[in-house]
């Protein structure tokens, strides 16, 4: 584990204060380096490139410089401030991404950032689209252009702006299940764009075996077809049963070339 899944407290080179209380899990932060609006006049973009754009690059990164509560007045309000930090944050990306693309290997590059909370985004899909879709219409645009796939992780609801992300450039969305919902994702996904499932993780840690093989079988059902576009993938933390890992296991490989 490195990085933020270090126990402990470390600085990023924004100035965001991470805390981890257990090595091998994810930090959160827990200093917000522009706490007011005045601040966002005085941020600076780091100078140094780390020839990457790590999880949380775009809007969680909004969060982590001004703290969720502040961040959310910001798009309720829409003061200056609001798009100045955008600005500043999406101008750094951009330069990230030329680094990136300069050694860049392989058909697809990936990205995550947790667009959504557990039954809702945490903005309008109206607030989203005029603040942060451009964002993501720019970065994805940019790897296009030279010839890229996109593939994006996002936790969360999304499912109202996954329309909006396959014209930003996705070419293969990460989504949960439980907090988009296999119908609904089908209605905007299928036939449109690749689907990476996140399994329900939520659920492995308290279903049965057979509870866990109906799940991934219903999630091929819904999803799956013979034209391909679906992936599964299942993340499983250390309160999960062995046995459910071995359910989980025989249950994709049983099903990975099912879909009726």
């Amino acid at each position: 584990a490195q990085g933020t899944y270090v126990a402990g407290q470390h600085v990023d080179h924004w100035g965001c204060v991470w805390k981890n209380i257990r090595h091998g899990l994810e930090a959160m932060v827990v200093g917000h380096p522009v706490p007011t609006r005045e601040a966002v006049h005085r941020l600076r973009p780091p100078a140094e490139l780390l020839g990457r754009l790590p999880h949380g690059f775009m809007y969680l990164r909004l969060g982590d410089l001004r703290g969720f509560d502040a961040l959310m007045l910001d798009f309720a309000e829409e003061p200056p401030e609001l798009q100045m930090l955008i600005d500043t944050v999406l101008e750094y990306n951009l330069r990230e991404l030329e680094a990136i693309l300069a050694n860049a290997q392989g058909p697809m590059l990936y990205f995550g950032d947790d667009l959504g909370m557990q039954t809702s985004l945490p903005i309008s899909p109206a607030k989203w689209r005029k603040f942060l879709k451009p964002c993501y219409a720019a970065l994805y645009g940019r790897c296009r252009a030279a010839g890229y796939a996109v593939y994006m992780h996002s936790d969360g609801h999304i499912v109202e702006i996954i329309p909006d992300l396959v014209e930003c450039g996705v070419n293969v969305i990460n989504p949960q299940v439980r907090a988009n919902g296999l119908e609904r994702l089908a209605e905007v996904c299928k036939g449109v764009v690749c689907v990476d499932l996140d399994l329900d993780r939520q659920l492995f840690p308290f279903a049965t075996p057979a509870e866990i093989d109906a799940h991934v079988r219903q999630a091929v059902q819904v999803l799956g077809g013979p034209q391909g576009g679906l992936w599964l993938k299942a993340e499983c933390g250390p309160d999960v049963p062995l046995e459910n890992i071995e359910a989980i296991c025989t249950a994709l490989e049983r099903y990975r070339g099912y879909y009726r």
